[in-house]
């Protein structure tokens, strides 16, 4: 409930705080303070919008951001109603602050945060509730040749372009599987890339099991059209059931070998084909950031595309009393379920009854976003592209002979005992991006268990061993 009068100006009690502040975070936090709550908005970022709504860099100079984006109104009405809520004291926002840990309290939660790697300024924010909105991250599986320059995410090809304005080549190649390909590929072209092929390791046809979800959404439909248009004008050939199994070069990627898949993502011998290219951005859909809250316990489902996400209830309430979840966190599907849900969360959290409407409309979004995980679930056949020297582990250097040897040899059964043996997910990232392949390699289908780690970021240790954390000033 809303703080009292005398509390109006205690920063170490807010109501609510939320975390990340892409769609469904900024759409939380705006309904909350329409609501009455105090609310403090946390993200790493600099600005507001998250990875979906992200800004090119001020000193560009880009006069027409809304280009590079779908539904820029949504996000500009929000932020303008935040700025509003900060103005009258009701909401904080506050950017380059990563969340590193949560910490359950008598009263609420104590969210430790940092100002980033290079600082030693870290504070603890005190909310009774906390909404968790951090978003997904891609989903990578190796292949030989995916460490060369020039061999970017689906999702950061995107980023250089709306952030830096910038592409990652000229001649691109767009590879891997789910709907965030289309997307990519349209916005590529569109921008003055030359995009030689879609290459899609499934056919589409899971959409067709169940037609009704698929009328229930007639946007997500609209929106397909609109970047199968873009890469029909210019050109762009989409390659089902297909997949990049190899990229050539020496100093940078100067082109990739492209073969069919069966049924179960083997590729096919004798269907092997070049095309030459100086980028590829190659992802496979997209797995939910869920460390903070698996640290604290909550209870988690297994998706249809094999990702773990929170486990939540109709009010996007999780397993842990206080803290709420929205948007990809409980499976991916999107800024219009996220802002739906961002919205929906913060009835949740103020106690107050969400429009029929609303319900009606994360219903469907939801449903809709169970088909396309469904649809787009790697097969268990794709380590067949595989070669024993293939990185699987980028920032370790551990190869598949390695991760092999500790399963075959040494009776490695699962992700964690592979990475004890090989290294395999001890690096930078925490094993964000070679997590789904050891875990295939180690007898998993996809995916393994929820990840558990104190820490939700890097954290230098001279910041742990600065002592207790300032409570945090929401103060500008």
């Amino acid at each position: 409930m809303p703080t009292s009068p005398s509390e109006a100006h205690d920063s170490s009690a807010f109501d609510l705080a939320v975390v990340g502040a892409g769609p469904a975070g900024l759409a939380a936090a705006v309904t909350a303070a329409d609501l009455g709550l105090r609310c403090v908005l946390l993200d790493g970022g600099p600005s507001t919008g998250g990875q979906y709504y992200r800004h090119p860099a001020p000193g560009l100079g880009a006069a027409r951001p809304d280009r590079l984006h779908h539904h820029w109104s949504a996000y500009t009405g929000l932020a303008e109603r935040l700025a509003a809520h900060e103005g009258a004291g009701r909401a904080a926002f506050r950017g380059g602050h990563q969340v590193w840990a949560l910490e359950r309290t008598g009263d609420g939660f104590a969210v430790h945060v940092t100002r980033g790697p290079e600082s030693t300024d870290r504070a603890t924010v005190r909310a009774r509730s906390v909404l968790l909105a951090t978003g997904a991250y891609e989903r990578q599986l190796p292949f030989p040749g995916w460490t060369l320059p020039g061999v970017v995410t689906a999702g950061g090809a995107q980023a250089m372009l709306k952030a830096g304005l910038v592409l990652p080549g000229r001649r691109i190649v767009v590879a891997g599987s789910g709907p965030l390909l289309l997307a990519a590929a349209s916005s590529l072209v569109t921008a003055g890339a030359e995009v030689p092929a879609v290459v899609e390791a499934t056919a589409y046809l899971g959409y067709a099991r169940r037609p009704g979800v698929l009328a229930s959404v007639p946007g997500k439909l609209v929106e397909g059209a609109g970047h199968g248009g873009a890469l029909l004008r210019h050109g762009v050939r989409l390659r089902p059931r297909s997949a990049v199994v190899e990229a050539h070069g020496t100093d940078r990627v100067t082109g990739v070998t492209v073969a069919r898949l069966d049924a179960d993502w083997r590729p096919v011998p004798g269907t092997e084909r070049r095309i030459d290219c100086d980028a590829l951005a190659v992802g496979h859909g997209l797995l939910p950031q869920i460390d903070l809250a698996t640290e604290l316990g909550a209870r988690t489902r297994t998706g249809p595309d094999g990702a773990v996400a929170l486990e939540v209830d109709a009010r996007l309430r999780t397993s842990v009393p206080g803290l709420w979840s929205a948007g990809e966190t409980n499976g991916v599907g999107g800024a219009d379920l996220a802002l739906a849900e961002g919205e929906l969360a913060a009835h949740a959290v103020a106690g107050a009854l969400p429009t029929a409407p609303l319900l009606r409309r994360r219903a469907r979004l939801r449903a809709f976003a169970e088909l396309m995980a469904a649809a787009h679930r790697p097969g268990p056949g794709w380590t067949g592209w595989l070669r024993p020297d293939t990185d699987v582990c980028r920032c370790e250097e551990v190869p598949v002979s390695a991760v092999r040897e500790a399963v075959d040899e040494l009776g490695a059964g699962d992700p964690r005992t592979v990475k004890l043996l090989t290294r395999a997910g001890m690096g930078w990232c925490q094993g964000r991006m070679c997590g789904p392949a050891v875990a295939c390699l180690a007898g998993s289908v996809v995916a393994s268990g929820p990840d558990r780690r104190p820490l939700g970021c890097p954290v230098p240790l001279s910041q742990l061993a600065a002592g207790p954390s300032a409570e945090f000033d929401d103060r500008p």
